[in-house]
């Protein structure tokens, strides 16, 4: 749900990747469109701005292409320049801010549940109302509607489906929040973003004196949030309170009916408009929720409706560049020009019946091999499962452990705890900042410290594709009451990299996940982990297509924080983190297991594994 700290607007391209970006007054680049504002009222009465970007001098009727926003529908300034780039020209285009922003009317609820009752409103009404205003009242349009959007856009875009206008022929959800507490932007299973939530819950429901700025411009983050001995001594030196989402994060810590109603797999299961859903491997914020959304509907898409692309991108790449590389890697190719000639095509085919009409099911980009694939169904149905095993002196193998006893361990000290990245870490949304890129940097920056364990193969004598599911069971135990487990799935390149010195060696986190002990067993009831006994824990790193390249190694890394982009566990079981007291912080002793008994490993899907 990414945008800046102080203002999101710009160009459609940043508009659409919902990235920061000053507001502009019009230039001379936007003489090809009339723009003009409107205010529609809703069925309750409660009236939501739009702005329109209608091209002037179209000699037939043109499809109107809706993006919803709670980023400023006056930030779209900019429209002409960049419609033809990425696709979207010859298209009335509409910005609406939804209630309680910007110009619109009503009260702004963060990813508002939908409606209970026919009487009530949500999100999805919303869109209705709107999209039958815009039809019946934007001249020259042909009657039909497309909604497209990236992040939190995207996620509006998406409940436009849920009882959609009969006039909405196509939508493009792009980077969705699929699910807030169990794999998106505040919480991944169970651990909470602390960073990312902290700072863009504050843009989102602060006001704009800067004095509440809960993590002003400083030199490195961590020891910033590190200062802080608990969640409760961070939330009152940032007036928290007054963040009704922060309040939200401290009443419901567990996966209840608050998070559960807010999750949009578990209330978009069927597709009835043409759908393109669109996300990144390497998505910092919402790459859980495409593949969720997808997933979703895809279970009961017998008309054949659902589309997935899945990019080497960035939040919102896709949208706003060439997409040639991330940081240190390099595609070979423009992936982000090439995504965007689909979505031209897409959009075009539906709204305005040019072309054929064909689009892969799937298609997704494999950065192992810098090529495109395209999959009749994702995961594919052939796809094998398999499982790397932890073995003894960190070696890992296809081959399960046969030793009854085996194991490494570490001591995890919240005091002490592992970056996320290397330091410094700066504010997420600072100009610069590593934000977009810290998924694909070197992992080699935690070689050496005694609270991460690895385990790699052998230089591979053959490419393994990863083409599905990525899981990590591991058995374990801590001299605690509760505990964090990290696994990250690595490429290891060579030695040798010619014309790349700077990738010889270099580790490649190609997934990677935390999961919060305590809800080992339910994500609705949590439960103290028994001290110094064997417990199974899963850790759902999801979906990867992905090739580990002969000569490369496959790792894996396992360690206990991530910080600051997620909290600290206490490693004492307390009911609610968000109340924990300083004493409750504690070092504790965990232990991995790989034994014949207790195999810890991770499970892959693989299309080809030769050995």
């Amino acid at each position: 749900m990414g945008r800046s700290l102080v203002l999101i607007a710009g160009a459609l391209s940043a508009a659409l990747a919902a990235a920061a970006a000053p507001a502009q007054q019009p230039t001379a680049g936007d003489s090809a469109y009339a723009r003009t504002e409107a205010k529609i009222p809703m069925r309750d009465g409660v009236k939501l701005r739009v702005v329109i970007f209608a091209p002037r001098g179209a000699a037939a009727p043109l499809p109107i292409l809706l993006q919803r926003t709670p980023y400023n529908a006056n930030g779209a300034i900019g429209v002409a320049r960049h419609a033809k780039e990425i696709g979207l020209d010859g298209y009335i285009i509409v910005f609406g801010d939804i209630r309680g922003r910007f110009g619109s009317e009503g009260t702004f609820d963060m990813n508002r549940p939908p409606r209970l009752g026919s009487q009530s409103i949500d999100e999805s009404t919303d869109a209705y109302d709107t999209i039958e205003w815009l039809v019946k009242n934007l001249p020259n349009n042909n009657g039909k509607v497309g909604t497209i959007g990236v992040s939190y856009p995207g996620w509006l875009t998406a409940v436009t489906g849920m009882g959609p206008h009969p006039a909405l022929k196509a939508i493009s959800p792009q980077a969705p929040m699929g699910d807030t507490w169990m794999g998106d932007d505040f919480f991944h299973q169970g651990a909470f973003r602390l960073s990312y939530g902290t700072e863009y819950t504050w843009s989102m429901e602060s006001s704009s004196d800067a004095s509440e700025d809960p993590s002003p411009s400083r030199y490195d983050l961590y020891e910033w949030y590190r200062s802080f001995p608990t969640l409760g001594a961070l939330a009152q030196a940032a007036r928290a309170d007054r963040w009704p989402t922060w309040r939200r994060f401290e009443a419901h810590p567990t996966y209840d009916s608050a998070w559960q109603a807010r999750a949009l797999p578990r209330y978009m299961g069927h597709a009835t408009v043409p759908t393109l859903v669109v996300g990144g491997w390497w998505d910092q914020e919402d790459e859980y929720g495409p593949l969720a959304h997808y997933a979703a509907l895809e279970r009961t898409d017998t008309a054949g409706l659902t589309h997935l692309v899945m990019g080497p991108w960035y939040h919102g790449q896709w949208s706003s560049d060439s997409g040639t590389g991330l940081g240190n890697i390099h595609f070979g190719r423009a992936t982000g020009l090439e995504y965007r000639e689909l979505q031209s095509r897409w959009f075009a085919y539906w709204l305005k019946g040019e072309g054929d009409g064909r689009f892969p099911k799937a298609w997704l980009f494999d950065a192992g091999t810098n090529s495109w694939r395209s999959f009749d169904k994702w995961p594919p149905a052939d796809a094998a499962h398999r499982r790397l095993y932890f073995r003894a002196d960190g070696a890992l193998s296809f081959d399960p452990p046969t030793s009854p006893e085996g194991s490494d361990q570490f001591t995890s000290d919240p005091a002490h705890p592992v970056p996320y990245r290397p330091r410094p870490v700066e504010l997420t949304y600072s100009r610069p900042s590593r934000w977009r890129r810290w998924e694909t940097e070197d992992q080699r920056f935690v070689d050496g410290r005694p609270d991460v364990l690895t385990w790699q193969t052998l230089p591979l004598t053959e490419a393994v594709t990863v083409a599905g599911d990525v899981v990590a069971h591991l058995y374990a135990s801590t001299t605690g009451s509760d505990a964090d487990w990290v696994a990250k799935l690595i490429d290891v390149y060579p030695d040798t990299v010619p014309g790349r010195t700077e990738m010889q060696g270099y580790e490649l986190m190609v997934t990677g996940d935390i999961m919060r002990g305590r809800y080992r067993k339910s994500w609705e009831h949590p439960e103290a982990i028994p001290a110094n006994a064997i417990q199974p824990f899963t850790v759902d790193l999801h979906q990867q297509a992905y090739t580990f390249q002969k000569g490369h190694r496959i790792m894996v890394q396992v360690q206990s924080t991530w910080f600051p982009l997620y909290d600290r566990n206490p490693q004492t079981f307390v009911p609610n983190i968000f109340k924990a007291r300083a004493e409750d912080y504690k070092a504790r002793v965990h232990r991995v297991y790989h034994t014949a008994r207790y195999p810890s490993n991770v499970e892959i899907d693989v299309l080809v594994v030769t050995r």
